[in-house]
């Protein structure tokens, strides 16, 4: 892949939620494109397997784990990195969390803060420690995988789409702070795609049948079909590109209803 626009040889990515889904997938995709990877979950065992299969593949992987919702195993992850491979050039914010499945109105405040910190305020965190190194070198891309969550309501993932939302909006506003300096932050809003994460959603075969039928590509989303989007905006091939979404939903939100 050298010689275009798609290489990121010399370059450095944290993967955050990496072990499984589209963080894998997104994980192993940079790795093939030349990047050194920070393959990170909680799980250190999972993590593990993902960076060994990046490295007997020819790549280059390291793990630190890193539970997002703690500031102290963020700022570990990033001061690991750095001290690991020299720098941050890629940040890919994958990782989050939906504890609650129902009405909106009934959600305890404990679910409703640990949504909000692990989808948004772990991902100012990310970017408070990462971003300012890529500023100094006048370089770097964040990527946040948000949802299309964010962009429709929902009786039974409410809090989840508010978090989502966040994201875009916080996307925005780093890409006007952090422009003049040249790091790029985008997001990306992928529909339903076959993850563990989202396992509820297409193992209900009623919701399946019926997601389906009003999805223009009529299925659903593979994790690899998400990490060609991240390595696009990692890449300069999308560098005049930053506080965008990029959609992801096989036309789900396009469709005539």
């Amino acid at each position: 892949m050298k010689n275009t626009p798609f290489d990121l040889t010399g370059k450095v990515a944290i993967v955050t939620g990496s072990s499984r889904g589209i963080g894998r997938s997104s994980a192993e995709l940079l790795a093939k494109l030349g990047a050194k990877v920070v393959v990170s979950s909680r799980k250190v065992d999972a993590c593990k397997e993902v960076a060994d299969g990046i490295n007997a593949s020819g790549g280059d992987a390291t793990v630190i784990p890193c539970n997002i919702a703690r500031k102290a195993e963020v700022e570990a992850l990033v001061a690991g990195t750095i001290k690991h491979y020299g720098k941050i050039d890629i940040l890919v914010c994958n990782a989050a969390v939906n504890p609650y499945y129902g009405p909106l109105l009934d959600i305890t405040d404990e679910a409703f803060d640990k949504i909000m910190g692990s989808n948004v305020k772990s991902n100012i965190w990310l970017s408070a420690l990462a971003i300012p190194q890529m500023a100094e070198r006048g370089n770097g891309s964040v990527i946040i995988i948000s949802s299309i969550g964010g962009l429709r309501g929902s009786t039974v993932i409410g809090a989840y789409g508010i978090s989502k939302a966040a994201d875009f909006a916080l996307c925005r506003s780093l890409a006007g702070e952090w422009g003049p300096k040249g790091v790029r932050v985008n997001c990306i809003a992928p529909g339903l795609v076959k993850t563990d994460f989202a396992r509820a959603l297409w193992e209900d075969e009623a919701n399946l049948k019926r997601r389906t039928a009003t999805t223009p590509l009529r299925r659903i989303g593979e994790p690899d079909e998400i990490a060609g989007a991240v390595a696009y905006l990692a890449s300069d091939a999308s560098s005049f590109m930053t506080g965008q979404t990029i959609v992801i939903d096989g036309g789900v939100t396009t469709a005539a209803t």
